[in-house]
């Protein structure tokens, strides 16, 4: 379950949240009786049902990178949001733009090499650019050595790259927030935990030199 509350369909009053609810979930309750067309609890639009206004101000978002007056391809936007849920460690951010590049026509080959594609073949010299890109924005914080841009530049122009930047970054944001309050497929527990040590284990004699030698 989420760690925030979910809003039920009775309590939904702000339009944007009815329309959506219809849209997504027909006539049942998502809370009650979850459950998306892509296989996903649905939890995402629940939660961020709490704020209608923020809700708004995602669904705008994401009309954002769909709108006609995008000039970069889909392909390659994907390619980045794709990469973004990855890098994020979002299961669900990863998930859903997998399927988003299928629906493309990319083939599951490409799509299966995203978490390696530092050493795969499979890319060409565009899209290997805006993977590194991507890495830059989402790994690196926004470190972003000047020959990753030179690079984009041979093929994109100025306002191509910022919208990628926009979009890439968008969804990095999405993959943070979505594990944070444990929302659809990262509602999942941290895998990073302690292994216990074998019974009778010392720590006190951790670094000694006969617990070295036995190890």
């Amino acid at each position: 379950m989420p760690v925030l509350r979910q809003v039920p369909k009775s309590e939904v009053t702000a339009e944007v949240v009815q329309r959506y609810y219809k849209r997504l979930f027909g006539d049942r309750d998502p809370v009650a009786e979850p459950g998306t067309a892509t296989g996903t609890p649905g939890d995402w639009w629940t939660v961020f049902a709490l704020a209608p206004d923020i809700f708004q101000h995602a669904v705008d978002g994401f009309a954002v990178y769909r709108h006609p007056a995008r000039k970069i391809d889909p392909v390659l936007r994907e390619l980045g949001q794709t990469r973004a849920g990855w890098v994020k460690g979002s299961q669900f951010v990863f998930s859903q733009h997998c399927k988003s590049l299928r629906g493309l026509g990319v083939s599951d080959e490409k799509i299966a090499a995203i978490p390696h594609w530092t050493v795969s073949d499979v890319f060409d010299d565009q899209e290997r650019a805006v993977l590194a890109y991507a890495d830059c924005l989402t790994a690196g914080d926004g470190r972003v050595p000047d020959e990753v841009f030179a690079k984009l530049k041979t093929f994109w122009d100025d306002e191509q790259i910022f919208e990628y930047t926009y979009i890439t970054c968008l969804y990095a944001m999405h993959a943070v927030m979505t594990r944070a309050l444990q929302l659809e497929y990262d509602n999942r527990k941290d895998p990073i935990v302690e292994v216990a040590a074998p019974e009778g284990f010392n720590a006190a004699d951790f670094l000694s030199p006969a617990a070295t030698q036995n190890r």
